[in-house]
This record gives structure tokens, C-alpha cells and sequence, in this order.
């Protein structure tokens, strides 16, 4: 049966609580796990690769004493309070228990907006309403922290709350709304970062142990075993969007507060970062899942060197083959693995030579039986690194080597959008030059120069009423819709622009490529 349609998948478990307990200071902190400061993602504690992120560790656990574990970890893991303004409360609605954004069913709330970075005006503690509460990780010993992204997603001030009672304001250094994954800062030194683990490596039945915040009660450990690897919820797969795909799935309870927590193995390595739950009514119910550390490690070492996940793409249509499709393709070398439908003109699956027809099995001689496990492993490199894919074509084995591209079939590193390649700036219209030109909605565009709307040929003094069918009444609300453009990877980075200009009366309208 599909879990989709039996039940609701809740892809955030941050809460909008105020009940907040700490618990005791940090204790059992081990000298050999503190992260040289700035330095993430070394595959060997005692020697650290430059410009990375997190520390490796090997060896497996070998009994059940959750002890240490969990003693460790909780120093390791942190609070995170997100609060929004009380104008942007009014604006977006109050969601008190800030679950409801997060569920996949009929009923989609609207999103939340983003935090607006232009703006420079200083509130004071009173302007802000508490909106959230989630789990962080920390991964440097100068305060870097990963967590999800839709707990830190909307908020415009994020308050970090340590397992000593420390609190600290945080910023936001990057964002992957694919993956679920966001990495803030705090201003902090000595911290404990967590060590990380090879979920690759992680097997079904190893006991595992969930560390977060669940219904704001601080530092709370619950514990499981690994229930399965490489699941998939079946949220990329319709849109064709290579974010996660790839869950580590385990029976630790899992309630909301605890997104953005760490999943760990008896040594108290990070295996994951928690994420999502199965449930009918929106607490633990069995399943719960998180991210594997095979895709947390690249994405947050993206973000803080890039500003964006720089994302590689195979370039061919696929699908998990079964026996159906077997027999219908005369595939008898292989039960599973990806058949290769159509391949794109200049994308790294052409440079493979893949045909369609052809079965990949595997990638860097890792085996993908299906499409979350392919996902997982073309998340873990950039785009111009060379992969070797293996497959079979007339039921014979064959591999091949090419370099990555990514969705503009570049090997380029991707930079952020930056609002400011608009070339514009825009005014609000007074209420009496709306009611003179006939419009309920617009902004005035002014001081065009260089950029994307001079390009698309539009002028000064042209008022924008609507983009890509909303409308819109000042520079922020423009803003908004282009950063919602520029972060999902799968639309068309088009601002379709209606309006008009005051002397001639006529509608106008303009198509403003962002690529």
C-alpha cells in the first residue's frame, strides 16, 4: 500500500512551543572531538582537510550501552527559537504549533514568507512573536550548526539556546529547501561539534539514538534501531526534483521540536539529521526519518563555500525497473537498477554513451537498485567531477567515466541569485495614483541601468501590477518572488511582468529571464 495515501508523511516536526526546559551542562565532552575552529568534513580527526567541514570516525559499535552516546551528544545538539514580527504574523497567519506547513495531504497552507535581508531597521524583543522551535547540530567549534530548513524557514530573528544554558542570536549562512537542510552561525568559540559518521556504512537493525528538542523538552534522547536505508517518501519524484530522496528510516521516537536533530550510533557519530515522521495524526507513530550524513556533509560544506548547493545531474530520464519492465525490454541480467529512457544533448549522461534501454547499477562501483539510492549518490559530488557509471546494454555489463554537469549543462559552480541583477529599483504607489490609474496593485519601476529588466526592454516609470500572476505593492513584495524563483531548481526562472505605463493607458508585458 502506498504510505502516501494511507497516512500523512510530516516532512517538519519544529514546533511552535514557548515550554522550553534545559537540561543539565555539558558533560562528557571527549578532548578528541573538538573540531580545530572552521574546519568541517575531515575524513580523519587528526588530520583535517582544508576548507571543510566535520570530523570522520570509523570502527563499529559493538554492545548496547547508550550511555556515552547520549552523554555526548546532547552537548552537541541545540535549541533553535524562531520568532517572526508581530506585522508579519498578521501578514502570513500564526500557525501556534508550526506543524501544519509541513504536511503533505489536501490542505496546503499558505507558506510562510522569507525573512526580508534587506531590511536594515532594528526591532526591538517585544516586536517579535515566538513562530517555532526545532533542533540544530553543531558542526564547528566556532559556532556553525546545521538543521533543517523549514525550521529556520520565514523566521527573521533565530534564537540558539545551548545544552549549558547558553544563548545566542543566529544568522543564516545558506539554505537548501531540496534537501531540507539550512546552515546558521553563531558567534561562539570552544564549542562541541559532533563527530561524523558514514551512513553508508550504517546497517538495518544497528541501534540507533535520536537527540532534539520534541515539544520544547530540552536535550531528550530517544532510542531505535535503523528500520531501513534508502527510503523514499515519494516527494521528488513527481515534481523530478533531485533533492532528498534517500531517508535513513528508524523506530526512535520522533515528535515535533525534534527536526534538525542528530540521529547517532552508540559512539555518538552523527548518522543523520532528523527529519520527518509517518504518522496519522502528526505525532510518533512508528517511523520516523532523517537525512544521511552522505548528503548533510556536501550540502552545508556547499553552503558555506559557495552560498548554494552546487548540484550535479545525470541528463537522462529514468525509471526503476521491475519485472514488467524487464520482460517488456527483454532485460534478464539484472532484477534492478535505473532504465535509461531518453538522454539530454550535452549532459554528462551523453558524454556516458547511454542509451536508451541501457540499466544503470551502479555509481563509482556503489550499487543504486532504484532511484533514491542513485539520488543519494549524485548528491555527494559537484558538478566537474568525474563519475564512473556502471550499466548493462543488451544484458552485457559495461562502465563508463565523464564528468558531472549540472541543469544548465555546466560545469561551473553555481553562485546565489542576486536580487540586484534586476538592474531596478522599484517605489510604492500611493493610494490616490492606484485609484487614478484604475489598479489595486503596483510598484513603480525607476533608476533602470544594467541588468535583466533593461534587457527585457522595460523602462523607467513602467508600474508592475502583477508578477508571474501575484501582486505586488513594494520592492520587498518583488524580492520575495524572486527568491522563490531563484531556490526551486525545477521552474523557470522567468518574471513575467503586467502593467502599464501611466501616459498611454495600455497593458503591457514583459518577460525578464533570471538565467
Amino acid at each position: 500500500m502506498n504510505i502516501l495515501k494511507s497516512s500523512t508523511i510530516v516532512l517538519g516536526l519544529a514546533l511552535g512551543a514557548t515550554v522550553l526546559i534545559a537540561s543539565r551542562p555539558g558533560a562528557g565532552n571527549d578532548p578528541a572531538d573538538a573540531a580545530e575552529s572552521g574546519n568541517f568534513l575531515n575524513t580523519n580527526a587528526s588530520a583535517p582537510q582544508s576548507g571543510e567541514f566535520v570530523r570522520t570516525a570509523s570502527s563499529a559499535s559493538f554492545d548496547t550501552d547508550f550511555t556515552v552516546a547520549a552523554e555526548k551528544t546532547v552537548n552537541e545538539v541545540v535549541c533553535i527559537k524562531s520568532f517572526t514580527s508581530r506585522r508579519q504574523q498578521n501578514y502570513g497567519g500564526y500557525d501556534p504549533f508550526g506543524m501544519f506547513d509541513f504536511f503533505f495531504g489536501p490542505q496546503q497552507p499558505q507558506q510562510r514568507q522569507q525573512p526580508r535581508q534587506q531590511q536594515k531597521k532594528k526591532s526591538s524583543d517585544d516586536d517579535y512573536v515566538q513562530s517555532g522551535l526545532g533542533s540544530g547540530v553543531i558542526v564547528s567549534a566556532d559556532g556553525y550548526i546545521v538543521t533543517n530548513n523549514h525550521v529556520i524557514d520565514g523566521a527573521e530573528k533565530l534564537e540558539i539556546l545551548l545544552n549549558d544554558n547558553s544563548t545566542y542570536e543566529a544568522r543564516v549562512i545558506g539554505t537548501d529547501p531540496a534537501t531540507d537542510l539550512a546552515l546558521i552561525k553563531i558567534d561562539a568559540k570552544g564549542l562541541s561539534p559532533i563527530t561524523f559518521g558514514d551512513s553508508e556504512t550504517v546497517k538495518i537493525g544497528e541501534w540507533v539514538l535520536a537527540v532534539g528538542n520534541p515539544f520544547g523538552f530540552n536535550s531528550t534522547v530517544t532510542a531505535g534501531i535503523v528500520s531501513a536505508k534508502a527510503r523514499s517518501l515519494g516527494t521528488n519524484s513527481q515534481s523530478g526534483n533531485l533533492g532528498i530522496e534517500s531517508f535513513i528510516q528508524t523506530d526512535a521516537a520522533l515528535n515535533p521540536g525534534n527536526s534538525g536533530g542528530a540521529l547517532v550510533n552508540l559512539k555518538g557519530e552523527l548518522i543523520g539529521i532528523n527529519s520527518a515522521i509517518y504518522s496519522n495524526t502528526g505525532s510518533y507513530s512508528g517511523f520516523s526519518f532523517a537525512i544521511p550524513t552522505t548528503i548533510v556533509k556536501k550540502v552545508i560544506t556547499d553552503l558555506r563555500q559557495y552560498g548554494t548547493v552546487q548540484r550535479a545531474v545525470l541528463g537522462c530520464t529514468i525509471t526503476e525497473l521491475d519485472a514488467k519492465l524487464a520482460k517488456e525490454n527483454d532485460v534478464t541480467a539484472t532484477k534492478s537498477g535505473l532504465f535509461v529512457h531518453d538522454v539530454t544533448a550535452r549532459s554528462t549522461a551523453k558524454e556516458l554513451g547511454l542509451q536508451s534501454g541501457d540499466v544503470i547499477v551502479a555509481i563509482n562501483d556503489v550499487p543504486v537498485k532504484n532511484r533514491a539510492e542513485l539520488v543519494e549518490q549524485l548528491n555527494k559530488f559537484r558538478p566537474g567531477e568525474k563519475i564512473s557509471v556502471t550499466y548493462y546494454r543488451d544484458n552485457k555489463k559495461a562502465s563508463a567515466t565523464a564528468t558531472l554537469r549540472n541543469n544548465q549543462r555546466s560545469t561551473e559552480i553555481t553562485k546565489p541569485g542576486d536580487f540586484s541583477q534586476l538592474g531596478a529599483a522599484f517605489m510604492k504607489l500611493n493610494a490616490d495614483t492606484k485609484s487614478e490609474l484604475g489598479i489595486r496593485s503596483g510598484v513603480k519601476v525607476t533608476g533602470v541601468q544594467k541588468g535583466a529588466f533593461r534587457d527585457a526592454g522595460v523602462k523607467d516609470g513602467f508600474i508592475i501590477t502583477e508578477i508571474n500572476g501575484k501582486a505586488v505593492n513594494s520592492q520587498d513584495d518583488v524580492e520575495y518572488i524572486y527568491n522563490q524563483i531563484m531556490k526551486d531548481e525545477d521552474a523557470d526562472r522567468v518574471l513575467l511582468l503586467s502593467g502599464l505605463y501611466p501616459d498611454s493607458g495600455r497593458k503591457y508585458y514583459y518577460a525578464v529571464n533570471l538565467d
